[in-house]
């Protein structure tokens, strides 16, 4: 568990900061900043897990700077408890409070042993959301198998096969949807093979034109046709002593199949325009996303050459039949790229949990990591809600696609969306909101009370 026991007091008058130090020191380690440049550096380097913040600070422009702190703050640590401790002790601006990210909110002047109770308890609750942190990267490490993440019992089926396929030289075939994960599954067994340390050539069936395919495969030699102008090495060649990935198998038209199958059967190739016989120790992965017995069915796909594929067979399941994996996956995405770009401490709102478990997952695993991508670089704050993940936000067991709304519903709706694109504009600036929308401090405060908004709102 985190043990972090450093709390921040911020305000700008040195009496109050005093007060406090004096009275938390005996329990705590106590920082102190004066303005919002120090609290920023305090936050940074200090690392507290608490902040008592005072709500208005010296040289503020609307005199709420210490409103516009608490995204900041939580930016550097979403897990931050924020204690507000204000002369402004109107209830919009505890909403405004509560809504930015706030823990709680206090008036002053502050009951020292009341406050002590409340930061008491936000330093506990602190400790344990971080050792819920703690806990579930723990989970995600421990579900892991070779770089491949799941939990559910489908993929634990996957991961034995992984391994009883691995220690032998047969030809395996990886069949599943698109995004699926077959090609982490091909280089799974590699790795785990006594080939692991030789090389890995994949190749995309689907990718390549046909009258290049059979030159990327086996190679050619120099003048075998017109933009032949030197001796060309192909992937099987590449791949000798190791394995190669042929992905998209379904997508090989029908005269390389046949001499696909010449290989397999005697593990030589001739190179395109050569009459040399090279014998080659080629293990064989192959990947497909369609059914190749209804292509065999159907003339496609050559009979004797699905069989010989087919020896190890590996089928990997959709993601909507992984249970709770497309969460773990989420989660395991949003902490990897939130690094990358350095957004580190990203959550999932509700609704984003509830609308990652819900979605059908077409597109799989890739669609998955593609949306996570996505609202790394898009999302406001640290929490990423539906839309960020440009998924549908779940919607309530009573609500119809096709209802109707009153014209006051819909003036609601219009009013709500245009206040949000004001409010993300001026970066949350309420005077300079108010002055654009010709509208009082006090009407903008009751407008984003009366619509629930937060700053993590979108335009």
């Amino acid at each position: 568990m985190d043990n972090n026991r450093t709390i921040l007091v911020v305000d700008d008058e040195k009496g109050i900061r005093q007060q406090m130090y004096f009275a938390l020191k005996g329990d705590y380690t106590v920082l102190q900043a004066e303005d919002s440049q120090s609290a920023m550096k305090q936050v940074s380097q200090g690392r507290p897990a608490v902040v008592c913040l005072d709500l208005s600070l010296t040289g503020a422009e609307d005199e709420r700077e210490g409103l516009d702190l608490i995204g900041r703050f939580l930016e550097i640590d979403p897990a931050l408890k924020i204690i507000m401790v204000t002369a402004h002790g109107q209830k919009e601006n505890a909403l405004l409070c509560i809504d930015r990210g706030a823990y709680d909110f206090f008036s002053k002047p502050v009951d020292i042993a009341e406050l002590k109770i409340v930061i008491n308890r936000a330093f506990y609750l602190y400790q344990l959301e971080r050792e819920k942190q703690e806990l579930q990267h723990e989970l995600l490490s421990r579900d892991r198998f070779d770089g491949i993440i799941g939990s559910s019992e489908a993929m634990r089926q996957v991961f034995n096969l992984i391994k009883s396929v691995s220690g032998s030289d047969y030809t395996v075939l990886v069949t599943g949807e698109s995004g699926t994960g077959k090609e982490l599954v091909a280089r799974s067994i590699h790795r785990q093979s006594s080939r692991a340390d030789k090389p890995f050539v994949p190749i995309n069936c689907g990718a390549i034109p046909e009258n290049l395919l059979e030159s990327e495969l086996f190679g050619h030699e120099k003048g075998a046709f017109t933009d032949a102008h030197r001796q060309r090495i192909g992937r099987l060649e590449q791949a000798n002593a190791g394995s190669v990935f042929l992905d998209e198998i379904g997508e090989l038209p029908l005269l390389l199949q046949v001499k696909l199958l010449r290989f397999i059967e005697d593990r030589r190739i001739e190179r395109v325009g050569g009459n040399q016989q090279i014998k080659l120790d080629v293990r064989i992965i192959a990947a497909t996303n369609r059914k190749l017995d209804q292509e065999v069915a159907a003339g496609k796909f050559r009979e004797d050459l699905f069989y010989r594929l087919s020896v190890l067979q590996i089928e990997l399941p959709p993601l909507r039949d992984r249970g709770e994996d497309a969460l773990y996956l989420a989660r395991y995405f949003l902490e990897r790229f939130g690094e990358e770009q350095g957004r580190k401490g990203l959550t999932l709102s509700a609704q984003a949990i509830q609308a990652v478990t819900e979605h059908h997952w077409p597109g799989n695993v890739r669609e998955l990591e593609n949306k996570i991508k996505r609202a790394v670089i898009l999302c406001q704050g640290q929490n990423v809600s539906a839309a960020d993940l440009a998924l549908a936000t779940p919607v309530a067991e009573d609500e119809t696609a096709d209802e109707l709304h009153t014209l006051q519903e819909i003036k609601e709706r219009a009013e709500r969306e245009h206040l949000v694109k004001a409010l993300v504009a001026e970066n949350w600036n309420i005077s300079r909101v108010a002055r654009l929308l010709e509208v009082s401090r006090t009407t903008l405060y009751e407008l984003i009370e009366k619509y629930h908004l937060k700053r993590t709102e979108k335009g």
